[in-house]
């Protein structure tokens, strides 16, 4: 089993305690103020933990990413869903393995989102805005795009503040970063140790690079790739992001 394999079977329990509701609760914020979309396109989906609760509530959901293992893992999940088989429940899931660089889908959508800061795992420049005009491109006119991304400032702390630790009955790692403050880039490097089967652990490496981007340049890389509105918000909430900020919040309109 190869590592990202590996990886991709203990993701859910590693990231169990991120914030997805709020996640989820930011998307609905933002799009009551408007129209509700019907169709949503989640880029960079990974196991599915954000287009898993859409497609409960009711959304068509196109779960979109590069990893073939994220995706199976994905797919586990709603198959086993009890939820799935509800009568009441409208909604739906296609998995897609794609590249958030060129996404395509046989008709544009209501919404795009890409959260847990997918956005900063494209190293440069001209991928980013690759990646916007994929998702312009993808949206139906006054579609809305909502992503997140890790400011500058959230890469220095994990620089500071590393090495990072964790030790339960199942799973174990040690995290070191590397922070290159030029570039703005932090390669994040990582020991797991996971049970397998009764006291039988396997250990494995993961090695992830990503990048901060200035607010200020991702409003105007979604601007040159054809949103007619681009706004920033930070830290789940409407409101503008301040020094402090960790995760920076994106609005942009087809």
């Amino acid at each position: 089993m190869c590592a990202y394999r590996q990886f991709a079977s203990v993701y859910d329990r590693l990231m169990e305690d991120m914030p997805y509701p709020a996640w989820l609760r930011f998307a609905r914020q933002v799009w009551e103020r408007g129209e509700m979309p019907r169709t949503v396109a989640d880029l960079g989906c990974g196991t599915g933990s954000i287009a898993i609760p859409l497609a409960k509530s009711g959304f068509e959901v196109f779960g979109i990413d590069l990893s073939a293992d994220m995706l199976a893992v994905a797919r586990s999940k709603w198959e086993t869903s009890p939820q799935r088989a509800m009568p009441s429940s409208a909604g739906s899931i296609r998995w897609l393995q794609q590249d958030l660089r060129d996404w395509e889908l046989p008709e544009p959508v209501d919404a795009a989102i890409s959260f847990c800061d997918c956005i900063n795992y494209l190293t440069e420049e001209e991928d980013v805005e690759a990646a916007f005009r994929a998702t312009c491109r993808g949206l139906k006119p006054g579609g809305l795009f909502l992503f997140d991304a890790h400011a500058p400032s959230q890469l220095r702390r994990y620089a500071e503040e590393q090495p990072f630790v964790l030790d339960e009955r199942d799973v174990a790692y040690i995290w070191t970063s590397e922070l290159d403050s030029r570039r703005m880039e932090i390669e994040h490097r990582l020991t797991i140790f996971a049970r397998e089967s009764g006291e039988r652990f396997i250990r494995f490496e993961e090695v992830h690079v990503q990048r901060a981007y200035e607010a200020q340049w991702l409003v105007g890389a979604l601007r040159r790739a054809g949103f007619s509105d681009a706004r920033c918000f930070a830290d789940f909430e409407l409101s503008a992001p301040d020094a402090d900020a960790q995760r920076l919040f994106f609005v942009a309109r087809r």
